[in-house]
């Protein structure tokens, strides 16, 4: 669920990175994996 969403936009965030995407598309999805990653560890604490 949540791990799979992480996983998921993790495998966006590197396609973006590889494509040489608009850094403000790169930002945001790195803000939402992050956001995702703060949640994840919040739930397993």
């Amino acid at each position: 669920m949540l791990n799979e969403r992480i996983c998921e936009l993790r495998d966006e965030l590197n396609k973006k990175i590889e494509e040489n995407a608009d850094y403000e598309i790169i930002y945001n999805l790195s803000l939402e994996l992050d956001k995702l990653i703060a949640e994840y560890y919040r739930e397993i604490a």
